[in-house]
């Protein structure tokens, strides 16, 4: 494989904003970046805030969450900060209060009592809200000098394709969208020790 080449791919020049995805290069071994594809609920002068979208933990919510109604959700790495913390998606809009949208028809957050509430009266289904332990964040202009060393392409993506596409299968999906000049990304060995 010719390494050389797939370094000198440069980034793509769309800019990071609210609602569009990181997808991290092929080298990046990092835990919680390695092959991963972070949403940005936020990025602004103050920084960025984002979370892991295909990094689910084997762990079952109700042993994450224990006061809560018996909930078959799904939880994710959303990423190495405040790792003590759950933080969560949803399709539901403003039927949980406090959400925020990140795009059209996926939000944010919002009041977590409302969600307890929704779930024992049967009013939230587990594929309308996703929950992770953590974020990923980066303070001002940090996102900007890591899209600079090309350790991030930014990319656009739809509800449809973070909800639905597998976890394992996700990071491959959005790079061949990116087209054929990443293909070399894709075809890079997740362990080149295994190459």
């Amino acid at each position: 494989m010719d390494y050389e080449k797939i370094i000198q791919i440069r980034s793509n020049d769309l800019a990071p904003e609210r609602g569009r995805i990181l997808l991290s290069e092929p080298f990046m071994g990092d835990f919680y970046f390695g092959r991963a594809v972070v949403l940005l609920a936020e990025h602004n002068d103050e920084g960025s805030f984002g979370l892991i979208m295909n990094k689910p933990v084997q762990t079952a919510f109700n042993e994450i969450v224990q006061d809560f109604p018996p909930f078959d959700a799904r939880v994710y790495l959303g990423g190495p900060v405040g790792a003590d913390r759950l933080f969560f998606i949803h399709t539901l809009g403003n039927e949980i209060p406090d959400s925020s949208e990140i795009l059209h028809g996926l939000y944010w957050g919002g009041n977590m009592e409302i969600v307890r509430e929704m779930v024992l009266l049967g009013l939230v289904q587990p594929e309308q809200i996703r929950f992770y332990l953590g974020y990923s964040g980066w303070e001002a202009k940090q996102l900007d000098a890591e899209l600079e060393r090309n350790s991030w392409l930014v990319s656009k993506a739809t509800v449809r394709g973070l909800l639905q596409t597998q976890p394992d299968k996700m990071w491959n999906y959005y790079v061949r969208r990116m087209g054929t000049e990443y293909d070399m990304w894709r075809r890079f060995p997740v362990d080149p020790q295994m190459n």
